[in-house]
């Protein structure tokens, strides 16, 4: 139950983080009522997560997953440009990831 708890913490991060350029810096009310509600919520569900899944491991989990679906979701939505080096970098978070979990499983 606590890594399905850290999935949805990671959604709703990222939901959050694909609202900030809606926000407008904060000025726009409702889409910045949203992105500080995913970021709550987020907060809130992986403090639950953490009751059970070691901190380190959570975290890599949490951000890794979170920047790789950021930059697709930036590419895919946004238009953001996304080369070689971008995808060499994504790459080597999600290395870091597997090997942080490889280490945690021990």
């Amino acid at each position: 139950m606590a890594y399905v708890l850290l999935g949805i913490a990671i959604a709703a991060e990222v939901a959050a983080t694909s609202l900030l350029k809606a926000t407008a810096g904060f000025t726009r009310l409702w889409p910045t009522v949203a992105c500080l509600a995913g970021y709550g919520l987020a907060f809130v569900l992986l403090a639950q997560a953490v009751k059970q899944i070691p901190v380190g491991v959570a975290y890599a989990l949490w951000s890794g997953l979170g920047t790789a679906t950021i930059v697709a979701i930036g590419a895919v939505f946004l238009g953001e440009p996304v080369g070689a080096v971008k995808l060499a970098g994504i790459a080597l978070i999600i290395a870091g990831v597997v090997i942080v979990n490889l280490n945690g499983a021990h």
